[in-house]
């Protein structure tokens, strides 16, 4: 079979009516053994996990069978699970995800995840995407295994003997974060409506759980959030995608930064500095400051003050895509008000980039600089160097993370967090170790 070769992150149409997902790895003296599961996921049924079969699934020891005319409905996402009871995946050799297709034995996909401590890997997973089915490259996992996968997305585990029974079960406690008063929290939440207030407290738990997934739970630091807010962006402010993006990314500050409040820039042809989010300010801030810029055709740039309610003109942001400016204002910033924490910037954007250059300058300079940069594309658009920059020679430490998603929107919490925070805690120990963090 000829597969095509994945990247992490990577997706790939699925025209077949049934698939064939098969592990396969290097065997030898004290490689683990290593297992399969299936999760199934869906808006209106509990996440189901299956250790052998399930209506249009067959779990089988090295491989997962998928009949994706099967599947219920309520089904959106099957989630393709590596599992070992022994050492991390990563002591596994030339582990690989094949996935063909289960009635003429064509080879479609191939993505090697290069695992480390995790027990429990989402390989791969099948999703729909609207009325047909994809599949995602994904290679993210859990050290504590199958519990782990259970914690992240709210379900009981059932005993090996007994068929999967779906009981939700509460999110464990928020870990060890900034040093904060109780009553310093519970006021800034206390002003929040109560529908935006259980989200936040179920969303600072993800943050916790996926910091402890990668080893950094009580790490400090400080949280930047840059949007893009160029021409081709507009459909999703319209749409709301960057307001629920900003209130995802203020959980992740809730957790992080010592002061809860995140520091927040907008760009385009230009960037600009928007007022610092604060908590309590949360709802406020979503309709006063995310906004898309306005289009001119004409005039030369007029840089006015703020408004009298702090918003930024977009119109003198103007609708052009050159991150390479907002990244030099952001970097900056950061020089010229140190703190003792790492700074984590969360960059948004639909892609269009074309300044690969002066981008990949930047980003070079600030290896040396205590900040990690994790880059989010909402889309298909072209990335340029920053889907490369993970690849690119030269740099003592990794200073980037990229991944992109197709719609932003559909990606549970527990997912997406796991994504954004995976690479961050490995700098910050290479940062450190490298002498640029103290």
């Amino acid at each position: 079979m000829t597969e095509t070769p994945l990247a992490k992150g990577a997706n790939l149409p699925i025209d077949a009516a049934a698939v064939r997902a098969a592990l396969s790895w290097r065997a030898g003296p004290g490689v683990p053994a290593v297992g399969t599961a299936a999760l199934l996921l869906g808006p209106d049924d509990g996440p189901r996990l299956v250790r052998t079969h399930a209506p249009g699934v067959l779990v089988r020891p090295d491989g997962i069978d998928v009949d994706l005319a099967a599947l219920a409905p309520a089904v959106q996402r099957v989630l393709l699970l590596a599992v070992t009871d022994g050492a991390g995946l990563g002591a596994v050799p030339g582990l690989s995800l094949l996935l063909g297709d289960a009635r003429t034995g064509a080879g479609l996909a191939r993505f090697d995840p290069e695992p480390g401590a995790e027990r429990a890997l989402v390989c791969g997973e099948l999703y729909r995407r609207d009325g047909r089915w994809k599949f995602r490259a994904v290679g993210q996992g859990w050290t504590d295994g199958l519990a782990g996968l259970a914690v992240a997305h709210g379900f009981t585990l059932p005993e090996p003997e007994t068929p999967p029974v779906q009981a939700p079960v509460p999110m464990p406690s928020p870990l060890p974060g900034p040093e904060l008063t109780a009553g310093q929290g519970e006021e800034e939440e206390r002003a929040l409506p109560v529908d935006m207030r259980k989200r936040l407290s179920l969303r600072k738990q993800q943050v916790a759980v996926s910091l402890r997934k990668h080893g950094a739970q009580g790490l400090v630091a400080r949280v930047v959030l840059v949007l893009d807010a160029s021409g081709s962006m507009a459909g999703l402010y319209h749409r709301g995608v960057v307001a629920d993006v900003v209130e995802r990314m203020a959980a992740v500050a809730a957790q992080l930064d010592a002061d809860r409040t995140m520091q927040a820039w907008t760009f385009a042809t230009w960037p600009a500095r928007l007022p610092d989010l604060r908590l309590s300010e949360l709802p406020e801030w979503l309709g006063r400051h995310v906004r898309v810029g306005e289009i001119s055709l004409f005039g030369r740039r007029k840089v006015r003050p703020p408004l009298s309610d702090g918003r930024v003109d977009m119109k003198a942001v103007g609708v052009n895509n050159d991150e390479q400016k907002v990244i030099a204002e952001v970097r900056a910033h950061v020089r010229e008000n140190p703190t003792a924490e790492p700074t984590l910037v969360l960059f948004f954007s639909d892609g269009g980039v074309y300044r690969n250059s002066e981008i990949e300058q930047q980003l070079r300079a600030a290896v040396e600089e205590p900040v990690f940069w994790q880059f989010v594309g909402l889309g298909h658009g072209d990335y340029g160097v920053l889907e490369r920059f993970d690849t690119l020679p030269g740099r003592r430490v990794d200073n980037v993370g990229f991944f992109a998603v197709d719609d932003i929107s559909t990606l549970p919490d527990p997912e997406l967090y796991d994504r954004l925070l995976s690479e961050f805690p490995q700098w910050v120990a290479a940062a450190r170790r490298a002498g640029v963090l103290r």
